[in-house]
């Protein structure tokens, strides 16, 4: 198994949503570093679910991938802001997964807390000048922050 970090603002997508719905496409990236990363997926791998944008941008919950090499259905849809003209459906550009719920933090693991316990090396996310939405994390960085929510 593997694990991930996706982020999303939560006015857009929340884990709250996530909750709710239970399952979600991850559907809208258009970086293609972070295209690569949904392509290595795989199902049963963990994702955390990160609040980006915010007040209190930080680590909110845990998702499972449940499916994978999904053709992303909003490069299709020229109404949609992520339509890609060059893209068709025998010959898609942009994959995805898709996600479900697994767990709401009860305090969120905060971007300040991240960058105090974890290096720009061992955590993408800390990186200056990072804005990847997909991204992996080392296993055992993803212990150390599972180990982290249960303080």
């Amino acid at each position: 198994m593997n694990y991930w970090l996706i982020k999303s603002e939560p006015e857009a997508y929340s884990i709250t949503d996530l909750q709710q719905q239970g399952e979600t496409i991850w559907d809208g990236v258009r970086n293609y570093q972070a295209r690569n990363f949904l392509r290595q997926m795989q199902m049963g791998d963990l994702a955390f679910f990160y609040h980006s944008n915010s007040n209190f941008p930080g680590i909110v919950g845990l998702t499972r991938v449940i499916k994978t090499g999904i053709a992303d259905p909003t490069q299709f849809e020229p109404s949609s802001k992520y339509y890609d003209p060059k893209s068709t459906p025998e010959s898609p550009r942009w994959q995805t997964v898709i996600v479900e719920f697994v767990e709401y933090f009860s305090q969120p693991i905060l971007l300040s807390t991240l960058k105090e316990k974890f290096s720009s090396e061992e955590l993408i996310l800390v990186r200056t000048g990072n804005r990847l939405s997909v991204m992996p994390v080392p296993e055992i960085v993803a212990q150390k922050i599972l180990a982290m929510k249960k303080l």
